[in-house]
């Protein structure tokens, strides 16, 4: 899923209410990347790229963490797990906050210290295809996308925490099958994915964690992303497509084309958005702004 977002200055909500694509740029030089995370502060994105083939269970320790200028220029390749001596397999969804970055990882999760890139793995039992995190109100939500469930670990910031973290489980079988997670005004917002014949919807989370539907089945739903106005970006592998969607709006699309549209992240600009949209499939990042 994805993600994580920084405004560097307020978007008029007017601006907001049908979005349209002003300029499409696409990237290469990855190997499948699953998500981008998204770090103005420090004028960088990150992307976590399989390393080798398109196997997202596979234990090969051939994944990593590229960073790169705003406008896509590379940075650094192999930036985490760097010359630590540790290794990723296939990370996917990441989520930046400060100086920290969270990756998924198969049946665990990484915390890193951007500045020294000392990392820490943490296994959840019981996980079986760890897929997005997100930081919300000093805990880390993990989704299980295969399992049909998400984990809840405190504290969030576990890289230097002398105790355990505590591992709970949010919800579980509730024909959600999530993937990309955001922590929207209203509640958490989660989206599922699971086969072309069998779309899933955007679910929002009660005050227990069980989830409820508020729009109609649309597809393979992997990232997503609230704007001002309440509006959401949301990525579908069975369109395609980048599309923001309301109640209002329903489904409206904005860029097409990709293959495997995965975990992106958002800059919020004075003229307007910027996307970072990778595809899985294509191992391309799409630089999308929209206005």
């Amino acid at each position: 899923m994805r993600l994580a977002l920084f405004v560097l200055l307020s978007v008029p909500i007017a601006a907001l209410a049908q979005l349209k694509v002003a300029s499409d740029t696409t990237l290469t030089g990855f190997t499948h990347p699953e998500s981008v995370g998204c770090d103005p502060k420090n004028k960088a994105i990150y992307a976590s790229e399989f390393g080798s083939k398109l196997a997202p269970l596979e234990k090969d320790g051939a994944g990593y963490i590229s960073k790169w200028s705003l406008d896509g220029k590379l940075i650094e390749k192999n930036f985490l797990p760097g010359d630590k001596g540790e290794k990723l397999n296939k990370p996917k969804g990441l989520w930046v906050h400060g100086n920290r970055l969270w990756t998924t990882d198969i049946d665990s999760v990484w915390v890193f210290d951007l500045k020294t890139k000392k990392g820490r793995r943490l296994a959840i039992p019981g996980i079986q295809f760890a897929n997005d995190p997100m930081v919300r109100g000093g805990a880390l939500y993990v989704t299980d996308n295969r399992g049909d469930q998400a984990f809840k670990v405190e504290p969030a910031d576990f890289l230097n925490a002398k105790a355990e973290p505590k591992i709970s489980t949010v919800f579980k079988d509730a024909k959600v099958n999530p993937n990309g997670i955001w922590p929207a005004k209203g509640g958490t917002l989660v989206v599922g994915f699971l086969a072309p014949d069998q779309p899933r919807a955007i679910y929002r989370l009660d005050k227990d964690g069980k989830p409820a539907a508020i729009s109609d089945p649309i597809g393979r739903l992997d990232g997503v992303y609230e704007l001002k106005d309440g509006s959401l970006l949301v990525t579908d592998w069975n369109s395609g497509s980048l599309f923001q969607w309301s109640k209002k709006l329903g489904m409206h699309k904005l860029a097409e084309g990709f293959k495997g549209p995965a975990d992106f992240c958002v800059i919020a600009g004075k003229k307007g958005l910027t996307a970072y949209v990778p595809d899985l499939v294509q191992s391309q990042v799409r630089i999308i702004e929209l206005r």
